[in-house]
């Protein structure tokens, strides 16, 4: 029986019939109330075979525990005329039957097979930002080891204080484009020193934006990925 056994655990025995008469089997256990045995006796052909349930009910494992659980396939000739199954086994003789003996084995899937399995079963995380004709399915899961999580939470922290000096520098550049359209404006002359300090700093304050929200934009995705 392999584990984890929190739920029922199934495992098909075949008996098979190699006489030339048919043959009756029965299938006992020293532990009858943690299986369930489907079917538990019945009548096999001469050449033919049956499918043996046994349902292992749940419990709590302990692998330091040794197992003592067994089976017995017990069978002897059918009769001519059966029409009664425990009158068979009552009066069968002793020499007349014929016993085999199982010992249960639990095992528990291996650590590293678990997550071999895990592995397989993971799809892989989709980082397409192209436009797409449906929802984008969400990965179930991302697993990070420490040095990567640790480089992204690096980079995430360089973004934000970048983040932060591009603002106070838009900020900057914002408050000198009041303060040179003040001038603009005091200056009827309309001088083209003053004019020319206008166009550059609008033409400088326009790709300082555009910078502000790329990085924006970077660190949301960041976050939301190691989130």
């Amino acid at each position: 029986f392999s584990g984890p056994f929190t739920d029922v655990v199934t495992t098909n025995l075949k008996l098979r019939n190699p006489s030339d008469r048919k043959v009756c089997f029965k299938v006992k256990t020293t532990a009858p109330r943690r299986y369930c045995v489907r079917p538990n006796s019945g009548i096999i052909d001469p050449g033919s075979s049956v499918i043996v349930s046994v349902m292992l009910q749940p419990f709590d494992y302990d692998p330091n525990e040794k197992s003592k659980h067994k089976f017995m396939v017990q069978t002897t000739y059918a009769p001519p005329n059966i029409s009664d199954m425990e009158a068979v086994w009552k009066e069968a003789k002793p020499d007349e039957l014929m016993d085999s003996k199982l010992r249960c084995v639990f095992e528990m899937p291996n650590e590293n097979d678990k997550m071999n399995d895990i592995d397989a079963s993971k799809p892989a995380p989709v980082l397409n930002t192209s436009k797409q004709d449906g929802p984008m399915p969400k990965p179930h899961s991302v697993s990070l080891n420490d040095t990567e999580t640790r480089k992204l939470v690096e980079e995430c922290k360089r973004l934000q204080a970048e983040i932060m000096k591009l603002t106070d520098e838009n900020r900057h550049l914002r408050d000198e484009g009041l303060r040179l359209r003040k001038v603009a404006h005091s200056d009827k002359s309309g001088s083209p020193t003053a004019l020319a300090l206008r166009d550059n700093n609008g033409s400088n304050s326009l790709p300082s934006l555009l910078v502000v929200i790329a990085a924006i934009f970077i660190g949301f995705f960041l976050g939301k990925f190691i989130l």
